[in-house]
This record gives structure tokens, C-alpha cells and sequence, in this order.
């Protein structure tokens, strides 16, 4: 249980809260590529904020991610230096490559994970931070993921295909990575030539091929 052997950080707790108050109508603006924070290790969350305050915080963070929209958020994002992000997505990924698959909601707190196997898969991925640009980035087809929820309760779970591209994406987050650090930078597109090129390939090998990058 988080918190079980100190006390709530209340000058923490009062400034996520005047962060909350910000919001427009529950959403929070999100940090963009070249702010500091998104370069910054994440300090371990246990039990700094409030319940209260952590509860108000998940919920702005999942409104914040719905309306962007995106699959997931990390702390970072909304400029707060916790080890913390909200997943999700519905997807119907019928024989999509990307293996897309329904991912609950989840909040993630303190999450790590390791590769199952050597197998990788290399698909075009965006972010949040990096508004109207994709490029292919490869990772680990599987995880074992690690978190605890908001409640402090330990999870731990394989994560296959989509899934786990998308809890390794908001993991990184928490590291002070971005996707573009480790993509094709090559293959880097704007999303409506992205649409308008290879919307119906999200791995157009033979293009990849041409332009001399690694899948």
C-alpha cells in the first residue's frame, strides 16, 4: 500500500491540485517535445498525493487522453514528474499486423517491463508530445509488464503485439524517452502523408527498403 511509511508530500499535493484547476473542462494541455520534463527521470511514486488528489489525477488524466485523442499518457505529458500514465484502447484489430487487441483501462503506477523471447516488430507509432508526425519504431512483440494501481495492489501480466507496444511506449515515457529516439528517423512522416501514402500498409516494406532504414 502506497504511503504506509510516510506522508503526503503536501507542497506536491497542493501543486497537482492547481494543476487539476487548470483544466478545461477536465482536460489538461499536453507537453510538448522540448520541454524538460519529458527528458527528466520520473521520481517513484509511494504515496505522495492524497487519495483524493491521486483519484482527481487519474480521472483528468483519462479524460485528458480521450480527447486527444491518444491510447495512453504519462505524467510527463500533463509536466508532472511522476512515475505514473493511464492505457487504453478499444480497437477492433481484425488482421491488422500491428496484432491490435482490446487494452482495458489502466493506470499504471511505477510500471517496468522485460522482452519475452527476441522477437521484434517495427510499425509506425506516434505521440502525443510530437503532434502530426509518425515514425516506424521497433520493439519487443512480447513483455512481461510489471505495475501497481492506484491503490498500491501489484500486477503483473504478458502483454502481446499492440498491447505491448503501447505499454512499452508510456513506460519509456517515465524515463525520459520518446519514440523518436530509437525510430527510423527516416520513415519520420507527417500523419496526413502518412494517410495519404501508407495508410493501408503500416509497414510498407518495399518503400522501407528504398529508403534504407531496418525493419
Amino acid at each position: 500500500m502506497f504511503g504506509s511509511h510516510k506522508r503526503v508530500d503536501m507542497a506536491l499535493n497542493r501543486d497537482v491540485e492547481r494543476l487539476l484547476k487548470s483544466a478545461d473542462h477536465g482536460v489538461l494541455p499536453i507537453v510538448e517535445a522540448g520541454e524538460p520534463v519529458l527528458r527528466a527521470q520520473c521520481v517513484q511514486y509511494d504515496g505522495q498525493l492524497s487519495k483524493h488528489t491521486l483519484h482527481k489525477l487519474i480521472e483528468t488524466m483519462r479524460t485528458t487522453m480521450l480527447a486527444a485523442p491518444g491510447v495512453g499518457l504519462a505524467g510527463p505529458q500533463i509536466g508532472l514528474n511522476l512515475a505514473l500514465a493511464v492505457v487504453e484502447d478499444h480497437a477492433d484489430g481484425d488482421d491488422d499486423p500491428r496484432e491490435i487487441a482490446e487494452f482495458p483501462f489502466h493506470v499504471i503506477i511505477n510500471p517496468a517491463y522485460e522482452p519475452v523471447g527476441e522477437e521484434t516488430r517495427s510499425f509506425y507509432e506516434g505521440c502525443l508530445s510530437v503532434e502530426g508526425y509518425q515514425a516506424v519504431r521497433k520493439r519487443w512483440l512480447d513483455i512481461v509488464a510489471h505495475w501497481h494501481d492506484e491503490d498500491g495492489n501489484r500486477h503483473e501480466e504478458r502483454l502481446h503485439g499492440w498491447p505491448a507496444r503501447i505499454f512499452q511506449h508510456e513506460t519509456d515515457h517515465l524515463s525520459g524517452e520518446l519514440y523518436i529516439d530509437k525510430a527510423e528517423i527516416r520513415s519520420l512522416t507527417t500523419v496526413e502523408n502518412l494517410e495519404d501514402f501508407w495508410c493501408e500498409d503500416p509497414v510498407p516494406t518495399q518503400a522501407a527498403k528504398e529508403l534504407g532504414f531496418d525493419l
